[in-house]
């Protein structure tokens, strides 16, 4: 799992290896016609998860920078690899972009055959926003914080939801509960973090481990009990919200990471305007004071630290998953 300062050493890394790696290929220039119809957005989760909360705002802020109508269409299914197949297929002619999280770095190495190869069957325009994960328990339990979780529930069996087998909240619940707690927890995946928290608010699961965006304003409101959070240090938005490192797991850190991307082989003029894009819209105020409520950090980057990242993140994730033995159901 994550172990530094977040925001630094991702930003550092990033740089670092670029050097390493280089820039992606240049592909034939598509000309300073595009786009001259709408362009669609598929997001691979469901609605209300950080993927989609993320897409909205790119397609809002789309709209602006490139003159044209920016259409968000939801795919979900089997940890976000059906949209990712999907868009892998498509034209490269910058009209069907893809918004994806980490669950595309996971599956690499979780599924035998997830359809595409993240490193060469999609183009990376851009890393956009990351949020810390969190465990969320119905109001009802009676438990306030892991410690106590784990105390209730050594020696029962528990279900605990996730936005999908292969997301990265999936593989963070799997590691708390089952590594760190020691705990006989059976996974239950939903298609996107919105469901997986109505799953916790409705008591169908004991615990659902979530990217935290949809998360907030459902524990603020009282619908939902917080355990736990991943990141390093408590959050602004939610600072009675203990860590996993506060349970007793010193330097525990987890994150969601969201990046928009396209189909193989897409022109660099393209890539380039919307990477350009991607970084102007993070610099706005609204958008920056938007993405903070929901928990999120704004990380933009150049398409060539992107795709490094990348790289760093594929052999990250084969090591996660292989310590967990976590495997597709």
């Amino acid at each position: 799992m994550e172990t530094c300062n977040t925001r630094r050493r991702w930003l550092g890394a990033l740089a670092g290896v670029t050097a390493a790696f280089g820039a992606p290929a240049v592909y034939a220039q598509s000309g300073a016609s595009w786009p001259q119809r709408p362009v669609r957005l598929v997001v691979a989760f469901a609605p209300g998860g950080p993927a989609d909360i993320v897409g909205r705002i790119l397609a809002q802020s789309l709209q602006g920078a490139l003159n044209q109508s920016v259409v968000v269409e939801n795919r979900a299914g089997a940890g976000g690899n059906i949209a990712s197949r999907y868009v892998a297929r498509e034209p490269a002619d910058g009209y069907t972009l893809l918004v994806n999280t980490s669950s595309m770095a996971v599956n690499q190495t979780l599924f035998r055959d997830p359809g595409y190869d993240l490193l060469s069957d999609v183009t990376a325009i851009g890393l956009v926003a990351a949020s810390p994960n969190i465990l969320v328990v119905p109001v009802s339990e009676t438990a306030n914080n892991l410690r106590e979780f784990f105390a209730r529930y050594k020696g029962r069996a528990l279900s605990y939801g996730s936005a999908g087998i292969g997301s990265t909240p999936h593989l963070t619940g799997d590691h708390v509960l089952r590594v760190l707690g020691g705990l006989d927890a059976v996974h239950v995946p939903y298609q996107g973090a919105a469901p997986a928290l109505t799953a916790a608010i409705a008591g169908q699961v004991e615990v659902s481990s979530i990217a935290l965006p949809p998360a907030v304003p459902q524990i603020k409101a009282g619908k939902v009990k917080a355990l736990a959070v991943t990141s390093l240090k408590r959050l602004e938005s939610l600072p009675d919200v203990p860590t996993v490192a506060e349970a007793g797991f010193p330097d525990f850190e987890d994150y969601t990471w969201v990046g928009l991307f396209g189909p193989p082989r897409l022109p660099a003029d393209i890539v380039e305007r919307l990477n350009a894009s991607i970084g102007h819209m993070v610099r706005q105020p609204e958008v920056r004071e938007r993405l903070a409520a929901a928990g999120m950090e704004p990380l933009p980057g150049t398409p060539a630290e992107f795709t490094a990242y990348l790289r760093r993140e594929v052999t990250k994730w084969r090591g996660i998953v292989k310590q967990t033995g976590v495997t597709p159901q």
